[in-house]
């Protein structure tokens, strides 16, 4: 794409922006409210001045985030919920909108979940609080069903909650049925000799030996493909028993992804030795390459589910021809009379 044609994409996209944003109805006084809310948590937000010290919650945030790699994904979570947000502008612009007192209810209880995270030293119940909310100011802003609207996209602002420390009694469970997993397969159907202790994999010649660590738990893996099956799963499916399917399958999907990465390694090992595997195990690229199984079988799952007879897709797609059709008498009769000529 060249520089002028990424321009205009970028002013047309800015165009588009602002004009969703002067049909908003009170769009100012939303940003009054979510400039103080802002405000209250960057500066009464933190009390857990022990760890980085800030009474800023988003200071506690970032100190967080870039902490720990299990938690890095907490940045992005943000333009998640936007991008998706503006997928759905044109159901948002549609959605009756009226200034709401219920949302109040929803306000003050954000307001007493953080005085008790503020309390208690718990910065995480601030975040829940946080987002929670801006949720409630859209409610008493703009109603109940543009609550009912963004519902699912701000649902994933709980994956902007970091685990920290909490995470090793999940990636405890996920290592041992990983490393199960990957030495059933390098054994039975590799052919490898490799010999497991808890949750190292060995070679008897000594020529490797590679401990699953909790940075290689496979919870990292886990958390994506969590998230995007939720994505699916809402996108998708209006059914909320397929939406809960796809999200259960998200963790053998995440346990298969950590299983291929770790019998990359072992394979590379066998064949080149300790430092191959420890390449495969390092490299930026490869590490990407489990994530292909996970994102087949969303896609595999999500067609599967969506298989209907071909006498109902026959009955649908008559339905949406004859509604093409009145509508198309409603606006060019000429045309429709063509249409059935």
């Amino acid at each position: 794409m060249s520089a002028d044609s990424q321009g205009v994409a970028n002013e047309s996209l800015m165009a588009e922006i602002s004009a969703f944003l002067s049909r908003l109805p009170d769009k100012c006084a939303f940003g009054v409210l979510l400039l103080m809310w802002v405000a209250l948590f960057h500066f009464l937000g933190n009390s857990t001045l022990g760890y980085v010290d800030t009474p800023s919650l988003f200071g506690w945030m970032d100190y967080s985030y870039s902490n720990r790699a299990d938690d890095e994904h907490g940045y992005f979570v943000p333009l998640l919920v936007l991008l998706i947000l503006w997928w759905k502008k044109d159901e948002l612009e549609s959605t009756p909108k009226r200034v709401w007192v219920g949302g109040l209810l929803l306000l003050f209880i954000a307001i007493a979940l953080h005085l008790v995270g503020f309390q208690v030293q718990q910065a995480r119940i601030s975040i829940v609080a946080f987002y929670s909310g801006i949720y409630a100011l859209m409610g008493v802003v703009w109603g109940p069903h543009w609550l009912r609207a963004t519902f699912f996209p701000w649902f994933l602002f709980a994956f902007a909650v970091p685990l920290g420390a909490l995470s090793d009694n999940f990636s405890q469970p996920l290592r041992v049925v990983a490393t199960d997993v990957t030495v059933v397969i390098a054994k039975i159907v590799l052919g490898l000799q490799v010999i497991q202790e808890g949750t190292s994999i060995l070679d008897p010649d000594g020529k490797y030996s590679y401990e699953v660590s909790a940075a290689c738990s496979g919870l990292r893996s886990l958390t994506a493909v969590l998230a995007l099956s939720f994505v699916f799963g809402f996108l998708w499916f209006k059914q909320w028993w397929k939406r809960g399917f796809m999200v259960l399958m998200a963790f053998p999907l995440a346990v298969a992804s950590n299983v291929v990465r770790l019998t990359m390694i072992i394979i590379a090992a066998d064949i080149f030795g300790q430092e191959a595997g420890t390449f495969v195990h390092d490299n930026a690229i490869l590490s990407l390459i489990p994530y292909l199984p996970a994102l087949a079988g969303l896609f595999v799952l999500g067609w599967l589910l969506d298989l209907k007879p071909r006498e109902q897709r026959d009955d649908k797609r008559q339905v949406r021809l004859r509604r093409k059709r009145r509508k198309l008498k409603g606006r060019w009769p000429y045309v429709a009379r063509r249409s059935h000529g």
